[in-house]
């Protein structure tokens, strides 16, 4: 299957050959999950073939070209600011919905949802940026309890429906701040054409993929999927890898496959926007790459295939990467591993 890895390497861009911007990378990868605020600018960098540092991504950040908030299946997400309205229009019932249990068991209603998202807008107008502590201690100001469990329904709510986005940090704190003050006003899409351009988004940036993983990514059920396939099937062709049949965009690009080492962020999209990730990833390593608790560790690509995982290392020397290869699978010598961590020190360092 290393074939479906180097398609996957290089229509995620992890090949460099693109001279995209980190906006320019963000919007052709439709949306980036971003669980770690700090690893999903990694995420970014080491898709530039512009070496992009992280004072580049961070920058577009803080200028709102990129913004860092919940949509789709909800999670943490990097969206190009001209897509994150009509991605949220998709997807704020669903997240709605999937919230409403927990809402009742934290006492919050649809008329305190009204309040504080009110307060939360009042508190930023004018172009603050406000940490999510700092929030809380406003609503507590105002009355309203506010602990972490209460916080996090709050400041998805506001999120989906488009009140707050990732603002300019702060102290190195993730900020929020209003998105109608961040990002320009856009065309609203109707469900059909927002389904189009969102499955165009994800096969032409993730293909080989199969509907199931396309439906996982997005969120959706599985009819929804097939559905917003439909509508750009003269793009896709069904094409057999072994025994497996996948769907593939019309633009996928040759199999990429230059022989470096890549160090893959923790979630990165690489692995995480898959529901079956066997292509990439030996069964036998699940367990080592991430946790039964959904936690996605940092990964060591090769010949596109995971072959371990890398942990950030600071020392007086500086940032260090050191490798864990997986115990009885490939490993690479330390001169192509010792290419890759640089290039992640310098990211960190421009």
């Amino acid at each position: 299957m290393d074939m479906i890895g180097r398609f996957r390497v290089a229509g995620q861009l992890l090949d460099c050959r693109t001279g995209l911007d980190p906006h320019g990378i963000v919007s052709w990868m439709g949306a980036m999950q971003a669980q770690d605020a700090g690893m999903c600018k990694w995420a970014v960098g080491v898709r530039s073939g512009l070496g992009a540092s992280l004072a580049d991504v961070a920058g577009a950040l803080d200028r709102g070209e990129i913004v860092r908030t919940h949509v789709m299946r909800p999670t943490w997400h990097l969206v190009a600011a001209e897509n994150i309205r009509w991605m949220l229009r998709l997807s704020a019932e669903r997240i709605k919905a999937a919230a409403r249990s927990r809402d009742r068991a934290l006492e919050i209603t649809e008329g305190l949802y009204s309040r504080t998202n009110g307060l939360i807008e009042a508190m930023l107008a004018g172009g603050k940026s406000l940490t999510r502590t700092e929030i809380a201690s406003e609503l507590g100001r105002a009355g309203v309890e506010a602990d972490t469990s209460r916080m996090n329904h709050f400041m998805l709510r506001a999120e989906t429906e488009g009140i707050v986005c990732s603002g300019v940090e702060k102290g190195g704190k993730p900020t929020y701040a209003l998105l109608e003050e961040r990002v320009a006003p856009s065309a609203d899409l109707h469900r059909e054409e927002a389904l189009a351009r969102l499955a165009g988004m994800y096969f032409r940036s993730h293909s080989p993929a199969s509907l199931s993983d396309f439906a996982w990514w997005a969120g959706l059920t599985i009819t929804e999927a097939r559905r917003a396939a439909g509508f750009i099937e003269d793009r896709l062709v069904a094409d057999r890898f072994g025994d497996k049949t996948l769907l593939v965009d019309s633009s996928c690009r040759e199999a990429s496959d230059d022989g470096k080492a890549i160090l893959l962020p923790a979630f990165d999209e690489y692995i995480i926007s898959y529901k079956n990730r066997s292509f990439v990833l030996d069964p036998l390593h699940y367990n080592l790459a991430f946790s039964a608790q959904g936690v996605f560790f940092p990964l060591i690509l090769h010949h596109g295939a995971v072959i371990g995982r890398w942990a950030r290392k600071v020392s007086k020397r500086g940032i260090e990467a050191e490798p864990a290869y997986f115990a009885n699978g490939r490993v690479i010598d330390s001169e192509l591993f010792g290419a890759a961590a640089q290039r992640y020190r310098l990211f960190c360092s421009k």
